[in-house]
């Protein structure tokens, strides 16, 4: 039995890239921490090209007054586009991998390009030690509102901070944890697939509540996020076990109470799993910088409070740190089991 797993975990994965993979988080970590986030946008350096390359013509493809699906279909054949275009870009960089190998650091520089994770952290340190000083978050939220594509003058503060608290998991599922493993299963070209898809999300997916335009890639994304999901919600779930005031109890009852009530689309299993152990109330209608009313679900245990302060931030910040923490901590358990 012991061997029959060994030979499906080796199947499902190449366990040499593991190393990769963790020095890519590293990488990623460090220097995000270090130069913050690139034009004011957090998420992975592949999400901003993709946006550059197609953001502006799928805005004036989106057309409110078309018809729902005449807007799938437009969104389909930039979706086409899209796709071949990273797949081609995958191919390229582990082409260039094999003629220049340099240890693997060529490997790890690509993989980077997919993953964030100190960057993120840089936004919501800024606005944590803003709101514990000042009281407010006047002039800081906007590398939060880039992330998240919310118009955050649009809110208050506590809109700010539900908004803070809700990238923190986003991000860590869809810009690290989703990558990584499609990187494990596939290498680079089917990670930069994934990443494709979920930036193509990010850019138009507006919580599913959207045209149309965006419905095919929604749902291929949302299939490539089945599993990654779980696994990130379950790592937050165990960092909650090591998170001031949080309750391990009431993360455990998430996976009872709150699982598939959260679309997907508007942060699914990652927010309950940040929401509940806090005892706080996620989520809420916002409104996407193209000006759009986005009617996202209030996610939260019943009779929580959505009037969140600096401390709900730094709790939710201690939990995603150590839910990478975790994270790192697993591929290196992979990887030794990998070796057994």
């Amino acid at each position: 039995m012991f061997e029959l797993y060994t030979q499906l975990h080796a199947h499902l994965m190449n366990p040499d890239r593991i190393p990769y993979a963790m020095i890519a988080i590293l990488v990623v970590a460090v220097v995000g921490m270090v130069t913050g986030p690139l034009g004011g946008n957090a998420n992975p350096f592949l999400w901003q090209v993709y946006d550059v390359l197609f953001g502006r013509l799928g805005e004036r493809l989106d057309k409110p007054g078309r018809g729902r699906a005449d807007l799938m279909m437009r969104g389909f054949v930039v979706l086409v586009f899209a796709l071949v275009l990273a797949y081609l870009l995958g191919r390229v960089s582990q082409s260039m991998v094999v003629l220049f190998p340099l240890y693997g650091l060529v490997e790890i520089l690509f993989l980077s390009l997919c993953l964030s994770a100190g960057s993120v952290w840089f936004a919501l340190l800024r606005l944590y030690f803003t709101l514990e000083k000042e009281g407010k978050a006047t002039g800081v939220f906007y590398a939060i509102s880039r992330t998240s594509r919310v118009n955050l003058n649009s809110t208050d503060d506590y809109g700010i901070v539900r908004t803070a608290m809700g990238v923190a998991a986003v991000s860590f599922d869809r810009g690290l944890v989703a990558p990584v493993f499609w990187y494990l299963v596939g290498g680079l070209p089917l990670v930069f697939v994934y990443s494709v898809l979920a930036a193509l999300v990010w850019r138009f997916g507006k919580g599913g509540t959207g045209s149309g335009f965006a419905d095919i890639v929604l749902a291929l994304e949302k299939i490539m996020g089945i599993v990654p999901t779980l696994l990130a919600g379950a790592l937050f779930t165990a960092a909650s076990g090591l998170t001031p005031t949080a309750s391990l109890q009431k993360s455990l009852a998430v996976w009872r109470e709150a699982r598939g009530k959260v679309p997907y689309a508007q942060g699914g299993i990652m927010l309950a799993a940040l929401a509940w152990p806090l005892g706080v109330s996620l989520g809420g209608p916002v409104q996407d910088l193209s000006g759009d009313t986005v009617k996202n679900k209030w996610v939260g245990p019943e009779g929580a409070s959505a009037k969140l302060d600096y401390l709900h931030l730094r709790r939710a910040l201690y939990m995603s740190a150590v839910a990478h923490l975790y994270f790192i901590a697993a591929l290196g358990g992979a990887y030794l089991f990998s070796s057994l």
